[in-house]
């Protein structure tokens, strides 16, 4: 699977910004999805994912009720729309993608074998 993330920016604090990742190959739907973000000076922490088939989401208690995570198995493509940006949210976003993700382990880099590029996200206080 190769990803290719999209839809980073400059934004004021408050405001809204959405990401997308895109996703190569036939077998998407299969895939566990996961937004990860790295700060400068910092280390790579867990944003959202969203189990294979969609039902299930999980996010991180730093951006719970901010950020939506979604995903459109048709057209290969996960979401992470965020709203009420906050400085603390600048970051460089990426997506991963895992075949097998049990639900203990969503919040794991280790878990995901598959990475994105990073898009940035400067928020503007």
């Amino acid at each position: 699977v190769q990803l290719q993330a999209s839809g980073g920016g400059l934004v004021q604090a408050g405001g809204s910004l959405g990401l997308s990742c895109a996703a190569s190959g036939r077998t998407f739907s299969d895939y566990t999805m996961a937004w990860f973000r790295q700060a400068p000076g910092k280390d790579r922490g867990f944003v959202a994912a969203i189990k294979s088939r969609g039902g299930f989401t999980y996010y991180s208690d730093s951006i719970k009720g901010r950020f939506t995570i979604s995903r459109d198995n048709a057209k290969n493509t996960v979401y992470l729309q965020m709203n009420s940006l906050r400085p603390e949210d600048t970051a460089v976003y990426y997506c991963a993608a895992s075949r097998s993700v049990i639900q203990s382990a969503l919040a794991s880099q280790d878990a995901y074998s598959y990475w994105g590029q990073g898009t940035q996200v400067t928020v503007s206080s």
